[in-house]
């Protein structure tokens, strides 16, 4: 089991490391309804890396992608393409890196949040959780991982745990500082606003190509 959470460890801080999301939860905490928005994004997150996760470790257990012994082939060749879409995201987002003096470029959704609802909000967190790109990729490669751990399901159960604890807490805690800090969390939450979205482009694209090198090396290996 040691090997497997050694698998999804960094994978799962790959996911937590997502900076559309964490301004997205932010700005929803400063929205007119930030008592229900915040919590109902917080929902979405794990409700979105749930079904991801688990629906990839059904089918693992059913086709031939997972093995007990180790990786099988088409665990390889998942993984092999997985890392070359990471590859393609990182230059995607190398691309729209802002230049230096340059107002940092957000999704258009960004200005409606301060009208959205909670069931929009929860809505919206399931997706950009379960469909965004990155995260898919990096959840259906931490499915896979305990899929072929060869352990049971209370085990498997405890390996997903520590993935979704480590996967959510960057949506986590601006929700928890809202709700403990109240007003006070305004200056800290904006601070972190800022921050990312000046570094969001170029900090991806690090992360991006980082877990695309990870996940190539670990497909070839296995082939």
């Amino acid at each position: 089991m040691g090997g497997v959470i050694g698998d999804i460890l960094p994978l799962a801080l790959g996911v937590a490391i997502s900076p559309v999301p964490i301004i997205a939860v932010i700005l929803m905490l400063f929205s007119k309804r930030a008592k229900g928005n915040g919590p109902a994004f917080l929902l979405g997150w794990i409700t979105g890396l749930s079904a991801a996760f688990w629906i990839v470790y059904a089918i693992a257990g059913t086709a031939d992608i997972a093995t007990k012994s180790g990786p099988s082939r088409g665990a390889s060749i998942v993984r092999l393409v997985l890392g070359v879409l990471l590859f393609i995201a990182a230059w995607r987002n190398w691309r729209k890196r802002r230049e230096p003096g340059e107002e940092p470029a957000m999704p258009k959704w960004m200005s409606t949040i301060d009208t959205i609802t909670p069931i929009k909000s929860f809505g919206l967190a399931t997706l950009l959780s379960g469909a965004n790109p990155k995260n898919l990729a990096l959840t259906l490669a931490a499915s896979m991982a305990v899929s072929q751990g060869g352990m049971g399901g209370g085990k498997s159960a405890i390996a997903f745990a520590v993935f979704l604890v480590i996967a959510i807490v960057s949506v986590a805690v601006p929700v928890m500082a809202s709700l403990l800090l109240k007003e006070k969390s305004e200056k800290l939450l904006n601070g972190w606003k800022v921050w990312l979205a000046g570094n969001n482009a170029t900090g991806m694209f690090v992360l991006l190509l980082v877990f695309g090198v990870v996940l190539i090396g670990k497909g070839i290996a296995g082939l």
